[in-house]
């Protein structure tokens, strides 16, 4: 890197992707070895506003799904506008762009939804099942509103998109009893303490790479991905290349609603991955293990298993 120059981090301008944008800043000042470490003051922060950020009053399946908060920023990756791009990774296509790679994924956060709710219920409910008769959950994610009719088809589930301070809003001033939001997200934020309940995966099982940050740079930067890996954190890049991999089996539309969640347990990497109908009539659940350097193919082979299960029929919805 030239001195004096500036690497540039490519981001959206969300609170919650500032402080992921920040998080990556001061990895790349903590690298090990020093020799690989680049100084706050030689890294600068960029906003890029996407396509996802202007769309605010319907669910992004129906414009498009995944690639909404992704495409400006590499474009201008591509570019060379910037140098590097901080992406949550349950907003990754399965494929990226030619030229480019996820160069480091950095630790990942509490991968599971946070039920949040509103004043008159708060401490009085401790999960979806003590949810009153006919709560009204505001959501824009088709998986949550496909587990979440699946368990209580009583419950009103309405649009609610919106930055994380947003959605908050909307549920302190009693719009909706209650609305699920990423913990890794509120953690990021200092904001934890919001959380009424933290849901388990088998009452809600968390979108593929949730709280997973990648950082993603052009393949022919050889200066940038040697230090892109040494900030990058193995175990969860395992995790989420296996998660993502059975998303690349399932291939299913983005009105398909699709969870999945890996874990390692010594050399094992454990996998859940579910597909379910939008109205949450049908859900459909696999579980696999395998060693963790086989976690790709497993994801692939659940992936597959599930795509039988669901038929022909089931991802044209």
């Amino acid at each position: 890197m030239d001195k004096g120059r500036k690497l540039k981090i490519g981001t959206r301008g969300s609170p919650l992707a500032l402080a992921q944008a920040e998080l990556t800043r001061q990895a790349l000042a903590d690298a090990r070895p020093a020799a690989l470490a680049v100084p706050l003051e030689a890294t600068e922060i960029r906003v890029i506003r996407t396509t996802g950020d202007h769309i605010l009053d319907r669910p992004l399946a129906e414009v498009g799904g995944k690639g909404l908060f992704t495409k400006e920023i590499e474009e201008a990756l591509l570019a060379g506008e910037i140098d590097l791009a901080v992406h949550s990774m349950k907003d990754m296509p399965t494929r990226l762009p030619e030229g480019l790679v996820i160069g480091a994924m950095l630790p990942r956060e509490d991968p599971r939804d946070a039920l949040i709710l509103g004043p008159e219920l708060a401490g009085r409910c401790h999960g979806i099942a003590g949810l009153p008769q006919g709560a009204r959950i505001g959501t824009a994610s088709l998986r949550r509103m496909a587990q979440l009719k699946a368990a209580r088809p009583d419950l009103v589930v309405e649009t609610l998109r919106g930055s994380v301070g947003t959605r908050l809003g909307r549920i302190a001033e009693g719009r909706f009893d209650g609305t699920l939001l990423a913990l890794a997200g509120l953690q990021r934020l200092g904001m934890a303490d919001r959380a009424s309940v933290v849901l388990g995966i088998r009452e809600m099982l968390p979108a593929v790479a949730q709280g997973a940050i990648g950082i993603e740079c052009r393949a022919d930067d050889a200066w940038l991905v040697e230090r892109l890996a040494a900030i990058g954190c193995r175990a969860t890049a395992a995790c989420v290349d296996a998660e993502r991999a059975a998303l690349a089996a399932l291939d299913g539309s983005c009105r398909t609603p699709i969870a999945g969640l890996a874990g390692i347990d010594g050399t094992e990497l454990l996998l859940q991955v579910l597909i379910a109908r939008p109205d949450g009539s049908t859900v459909h659940r696999e579980t696999g293990k395998a060693h963790v350097m086989d976690g790709v193919a497993l994801g692939e082979a659940l992936g597959r298993k599930l795509r039988e299960r669901g038929g022909p029929d089931f991802f044209r919805d």
